[in-house]
């Protein structure tokens, strides 16, 4: 175990921020470490916007489920698959930019924002910060595309905030056991009672953390949850923008 290590395992969601901002050297700092994240080929198909107008938070708050700490928060960042900046230079180089309407490249930009995210994310947690992503932005990706001025072939993919935790009894969520994720030379089947006990040790830190208020599994959780078609209106967003066409 080492400091770095410490920090990974230690992660949880903060939902209560002190109304701070950070400083340019913070931002400049987090900034630094995303962008030193692997990416695919080098292409650095990704681009981060940092949203400092309250009226612009509060508007994608209001998309992203009405959550306060997308407000009050010391910085929010919205993450893009950003391949606007290499259509602009495959034109100026009179190359075909049919390449960047594939599924291919627009999974290299998803994967280029996430890890760099990430990276952003780690390090921010190591400095004493507070973090949570933002997968609301996505209820409304059209209405996110214009508060933000997005040029076609980028797509907003989800939202970090990261600030000075208020703090409370939080604690890191068990993940799944590793026999339920790791799996040696071949896929291999799901042990039901693994889950069982996942499930169990689940509804035990649900029922703690909200005093009997919420009690289930994570299997439960999971049925509840995708069992519901949600955002059905990425495929066409992603049609308008030129990416994922074939």
């Amino acid at each position: 175990m080492n400091q770095a290590i410490d920090a990974i395992l230690g992660h949880y969601s903060v939902r209560n921020f002190e109304d701070k901002a950070l400083t340019e050297e913070e931002l400049a700092l987090l900034i630094k470490s995303a962008q030193a994240a692997s990416t695919s080929s080098f292409v650095q198909a990704y681009s981060i916007i940092g949203i400092t107008d309250k009226k612009i938070r509060e508007q994608i708050s209001a998309i992203a489920g009405n959550q306060p700490y997308t407000v009050q928060t010391g910085q929010l960042f919205i993450f893009v698959a950003d391949l606007a900046r290499h259509q602009a230079i495959l034109e100026e180089h009179q190359v075909d930019t049919a390449a960047l309407e594939t599924s291919e490249k627009w999974l290299v930009s998803v994967i280029d924002a996430a890890l760099a995210a990430q990276n952003m994310a780690v390090a921010a947690e190591s400095l004493g910060f507070g973090i949570c992503f933002i997968g609301g932005i996505r209820n409304d990706v059209e209405q996110i595309a214009e508060i933000l001025d997005l040029p076609p072939y980028t797509m907003p993919l989800f939202g970090l905030t990261i600030g000075h935790p208020v703090k409370g009894k939080e604690k890191a969520k068990p993940r799944l056991p590793q026999d339920l994720v790791y799996h040696e030379n071949t896929y291999q089947k799901m042990n039901p009672a693994t889950l069982a006990e996942y499930d169990e040790q689940i509804k035990n830190y649900y029922d703690e953390r909200t005093a009997g208020k919420r009690v289930e599994g994570w299997s439960e959780q999971i049925a509840r949850g995708l069992g519901r078609k949600s955002r059905l209106d990425l495929k066409d967003f992603l049609q308008k923008q030129h990416l994922n066409q074939k």
